[in-house]
C-alpha cells in the first residue's frame, strides 16, 4: 500500500485535488488520509475563527479518513506551497496548483521556498515556461501533465440541464458568469451596476471564496449583491458552500473577470470571455512586486473581449456571444499553449508520475519531462 496524505489548505482546493484522489481510490492500493490546515473566517473585523473542524467533518461525511499525523506518508499532495514542509519528513511532496491564472503569487511562494523539493504538476507549456524563465523552481521538478481540475468536465460527469434546473435558470436565455477574484479585483468598479446591464440574460455571480470570509477581502463583496438581488430575478448569487466553479463555467455562454483563474478555465472549454482591464502598473505587493505576471489589458488579446468600464459590459457581452472566426482561431491556438491534453486524463497522468517518482526516489527524476 502507498500511504498518501492530502493537505487541504482551503476547501476550494478540492476541485483540483479530488480528481487525483478518485484515481488513487480506484487503483485500490493507496492508503489515503486527509487534513485541513488553513481555512478561517474573520468575524467582527478583528477575530478569526478556524473552519478546520467543519471542513474535516464534511470530508468524514463523504467517507474520507482524517488524520492529525504529518509523518510516515509516502506521498503528500497539496494545493499550496507549504510555509514549513519539515513536518512532512521525507515524503514525496506533490504540488497541484488549485487555480491557474496570471497572478504572481505562485512564483512568489516558490521563490521563498526554493530549498523545498516538490514534484510540481502544471497544466501546460506556458506554466512550465514561466517557472523556468523566472528561475523560481529551486530544487523542485516541473511536470507538464494537464489540468486535473477540469477532468470531470472532459469526462462528461456534469450535466448542463441538471445544473440549469438546480439554479432555476431560463434555458431560453444566454448565461453570463461574473467571476471576479479578490485581489486584484474589478468588484469596486462593477459593484451592483452589472445587475441592470444583464437583465436580458441569466446572470451568475460566483465570488472568490475569500470574498465571503472577511479575512483577505471585505464583506461588502457579497453583501452588496445580497441587498440588491431581489430586484433582479435574472441574477443568482452563488452561496459560499458551492466551492467549485466547474458547474458554472460549463453552463455559462460567456463570463466576465479580470485576473481570476476562471479566465483560463473558460478558455479551456473553447469559449470566449470578457476581461475587465486594470491599471496593472499600479498593482503591487507590499514589497513592490507586481500582483500580476501578465498585463491583463493584453492577456488573451484577440481571443477575449477587453473592457475598461462598466458602461462597455452590454456591448462586450454581445461581442463575446458572437465571436468572429479570428477570435475562435485565437482561442484554439491559446488552448494549445496554456493546456496539455484537455482529455479528462490529467489526474491519471499525475498518479502515474507519482508512482514513477516513488520508484525512482534517490535517483534521477528526469526533471521537467511530460508523462
Amino acid at each position: 500500500m502507498i500511504k498518501v496524505l492530502f493537505v487541504i489548505g482551503h476547501e476550494y482546493h478540492r476541485a483540483s485535488l479530488d480528481p487525483i484522489y478518485e484515481v488513487m481510490k480506484q487503483r485500490g492500493y493507496y492508503d489515503i488520509f486527509f487534513t485541513c490546515t488553513d481555512e478561517k473566517e474573520r468575524r467582527f473585523l478583528l477575530f478569526q475563527r478556524s473552519l478546520k473542524r467543519e471542513v474535516e467533518e464534511r470530508l468524514k461525511a463523504e467517507g474520507r479518513r482524517i488524520t492529525s499525523e504529518t509523518e510516515g506518508f509516502d506521498v503528500v499532495v497539496t494545493g499550496d506551497i507549504f510555509k514549513d514542509a519539515s513536518p512532512y519528513g521525507n515524503s514525496l511532496l506533490c504540488f497541484v496548483n488549485h487555480g491557474t491564472g496570471i497572478k504572481t503569487i505562485l512564483y512568489r511562494l516558490l521563490d521563498r521556498h526554493r530549498n523545498t523539493s516538490y514534484a510540481i504538476f502544471v497544466e501546460g507549456p506556458y506554466r512550465k515556461r514561466r517557472i523556468e524563465e523566472l528561475g523560481v523552481g529551486g530544487s523542485s521538478s516541473v511536470y507538464v501533465v494537464g489540468y486535473p481540475k477540469l477532468d470531470p468536465l472532459f469526462q462528461g460527469k456534469l450535466d448542463k440541464e441538471t445544473i440549469m434546473r438546480k439554479w432555476n435558470l431560463d434555458p431560453a436565455r444566454p448565461t453570463v458568469l461574473f467571476a471576479p477574484t479578490y485581489k486584484p479585483t474589478c468588484l469596486d468598479k462593477v459593484r451592483e451596476k452589472i445587475l441592470p446591464l444583464t437583465k436580458d440574460y441569466n446572470l451568475i455571480i460566483k465570488l472568490h471564496p475569500y470574498s465571503w470570509r472577511g479575512k483577505y477581502a471585505p464583506h461588502w463583496h457579497h453583501t452588496i449583491y445580497e441587498k440588491n438581488l431581489r430586484s433582479y430575478p435574472h441574477a443568482r448569487l452563488i452561496p459560499p458552500e458551492e466551492q467549485s466553479i466547474l458547474p458554472f463555467i460549463l453552463i455559462a455562454d460567456t463570463m466576465i473577470s479580470e485576473a481570476s483563474s476562471t479566465i483560463f478555465e473558460f478558455l479551456a472549454l473553447g469559449k470566449v470571455g470578457i476581461i475587465f482591464d486594470l491599471e496593472c502598473e499600479k498593482l503591487r505587493h507590499h514589497d513592490g512586486m507586481p500582483l500580476l505576471d501578465e498585463d491583463n489589458r493584453r492577456f488573451l488579446e484577440g481571443a477575449f473581449v477587453h473592457i475598461s468600464s462598466v458602461d462597455e459590459i452590454a456591448e462586450a457581452i454581445q461581442r463575446a456571444l458572437n465571436p468572429t472566426p479570428a477570435m475562435l482561431a485565437k482561442v484554439d491556438n491559446l488552448r494549445k499553449d496554456l493546456f496539455y491534453k484537455l482529455d479528462g486524463k490529467a489526474s491519471e497522468r499525475i498518479v502515474d508520475k507519482i508512482e514513477e517518482l516513488l520508484k525512482m526516489r534517490g535517483g534521477d527524476e528526469n526533471k521537467g519531462q511530460e508523462v
